[in-house]
């Protein structure tokens, strides 16, 4: 995926404020429109320039393109940095002008096609009208979702200042993470969204979770599975180890004749819930090297004693 510098497009400077990306982008429309224009390119140029507005017209979707630094040059591979958009704050989401369909690449993969959330958008007309919602995406460790936990949460969101200039708002919150929460779910905080026009009410503020990598765990929804190494002799003849997991040291049977990539299933061991998840080991075989000569004799040993063609269905 090829990086797009949206302000190269639209031949402006990264602190250009919003009359200025207006303008810009009234003066190359006029030129690109393929219904008028004569460049040999301008479909494509137009569509590029729509796709560039979308993201600089939007005081959210420009700051979450900030995000990844300036240090970018059009044409370059790229692949958006882990978590790069977390603790950004949003609110209503979606696009407001261009058909979606017309997105890079590029694009998608920072924004999607619909956006960076579902709305969650509440308005109640009347008197006064309440506080848009804004949503961020937060990660948490697994244990905290086996165990709870109350974390300080860094949220960014951007504004505009008097001069139309892009400038970004910081906010730090404690954050009760309750125990078998899972990824994809919302933690809703009463309140803490936009404040109202007037005497309203202020929005709500949505906080996704995500999980951050563990060396250790995978989770597929309620499920945890685990990559055990294991000896060729303890999947031979089995055993009786300690084995870790989120909750702590667990003894584990291996059976005897046990094979690579097998599974071994701890119900009720997963994450938390009134239907708890199950916890999964898939045994890993790891070969000792035959890195000296004593190892090399117990492999030699090995070949002449034991009679195992693994091929053998094969013909070979």
């Amino acid at each position: 995926m090829q990086y797009k510098d949206y302000y190269q497009v639209m031949g402006l400077s990264r602190d250009a404020n919003q009359d200025e990306i207006k303008r810009a982008y009234r003066k190359l429309a006029r030129k690109y429109h393929p219904d008028v224009s004569k460049e040999t390119d301008a479909e494509a140029k137009f569509k590029e320039l729509g796709e560039a507005y979308e993201v600089l017209k939007d005081p959210e979707k420009r700051a979450a393109y900030h995000q990844l630094g300036a240090n970018w040059q059009t044409g370059q591979d790229f692949k958006p940095p882990p978590n790069w958009n977390e603790g950004f704050e949003f609110k209503g989401g979606g696009f407001t002008g261009s058909d979606a369909a017309d997105f890079s690449d590029f694009f998608e993969q920072l924004f999607g096609r619909t956006g960076f959330h579902s709305a969650h958008t509440e308005r109640h007309f009347g008197e006064h009208l309440r506080g848009q919602d804004s949503h961020a995406k937060i990660h948490i460790d697994l244990e905290d979702s086996y165990h709870g936990a109350t974390r300080t949460i860094s949220l960014s969101a951007p504004e505009m200042n008097a001069q139309g200039q892009l400038q970004v708002k910081h906010r730090s919150l404690n954050v009760k993470i309750p125990k078998g929460v899972k990824p994809g779910q919302h933690i809703k905080l009463a309140g803490q969204g936009n404040p109202a026009l007037g005497s309203g009410q202020a929005g709500d503020l949505f906080l996704e979770i995500a999980f951050n990598n563990h060396p250790l765990y995978r989770v597929s929804e309620t499920d945890v599975y685990l990559d055990l190494p294991i000896t060729p002799w303890e999947a031979a003849l089995g055993a009786k180890i300690k084995i870790p997991t989120p909750e702590g040291k667990v003894d584990l049977k291996i059976p005897p004749n046990s094979r690579q990539g097998g599974k071994l299933r701890l119900a009720g061991r997963g994450l938390p819930g009134k239907v708890p998840g199950d916890f999964y080991v898939e045994l890993q075989i790891a070969l000792p090297p035959a890195n000296t000569e004593q190892a090399k004799a117990v492999y030699q040993n090995m070949q002449q004693t034991l009679d195992f063609n693994p091929r053998q269905t094969m013909g070979g």
